[in-house]
């Protein structure tokens, strides 16, 4: 039987979850924001033991590679080694937005061989973290920071498509595209370590493993860390 252990840190929603080839076994997850640091480890240790699972009965975890939150990342990132280096267990990187495409069309009762999928990460302004998958999960147009204008999705959603907008910067995007008949947005959705695990156990088939020791978080755009605000460090 195979377990898989997947852990999703990239976005504001901090979640885990444990899983076999047929079921969700356990999930815990909050909203509560800048709670990763305090919530990870913790929801870790909980499954574990309410599963009555150790880490050596795993047979891989799963970490979101982003992109998303750069705290969040190093966060899950961390985590996600440490157990691996511990249980000698193999890494798997699954893209973020991926696995958001994947949760949406599970999501999307009107899905249909037309329809693609745009997951959103908020990434300040109108800015977004984006790209576009199919209703297979085949990516359709690659990951890439996207500044929201009329224009931006336009080709999409002129082109014949059904689109689906879903995520934590899909709010920002509605006065642009929910005027349009084929544009949906999924707004009571939620990201979830459960459908991180689902493209997990696909990987795992296949021996698609990350290099633990060398894998970093995919954060498509530099970190710029603020400069504190101290008179006479900075002139």
């Amino acid at each position: 039987m195979t377990l898989i252990l997947s852990i999703e840190s990239a976005t504001p929603v901090c979640t885990v979850s444990l899983q076999n080839q047929n079921d969700v076994l356990l999930e815990r997850f909050t909203l509560e924001e800048n709670a990763h640091s305090r919530k990870l480890t913790v929801f870790i240790e909980e499954i574990m033991q309410e599963c009555n699972y150790s880490f050596k009965q795993l047979d891989a975890v799963a970490v979101s590679e982003g992109p998303g939150s750069y705290t969040g990342l190093r966060i899950g990132v961390s985590a996600a080694k440490g157990i691996c280096y511990g249980a000698d267990k193999p890494l798997i990187a699954v893209s973020t937005l991926q696995a958001m495409a994947y949760g949406m069309h599970t999501h999307d009762e009107q899905a249909n061989n037309n329809t693609l999928y745009c997951p959103m990460i908020d990434a300040r302004r109108m800015e977004v973290y984006a790209a576009i998958y199919d209703h297979k999960n085949r990516l359709m147009r690659k990951v890439q920071p996207d500044i929201l204008d009329e224009d931006t999705y336009i080709e999409y959603i002129e082109g014949g498509y059904r689109i689906v907008f879903a995520g934590n910067g899909a709010e920002k995007s509605k006065l642009l595209y929910e005027s349009f008949p084929n544009v949906v947005y999924l707004n009571d959705f939620r990201v979830s370590a459960n459908f991180l695990g689902k493209i997990a156990l696909q990987k795992h088939q296949q021996k698609e493993y990350a290099d633990t020791a060398y894998f970093e978080p995919f954060y498509l755009k530099t970190f710029v860390a603020g400069k504190p605000k101290v008179k006479g460090l900075y002139q």
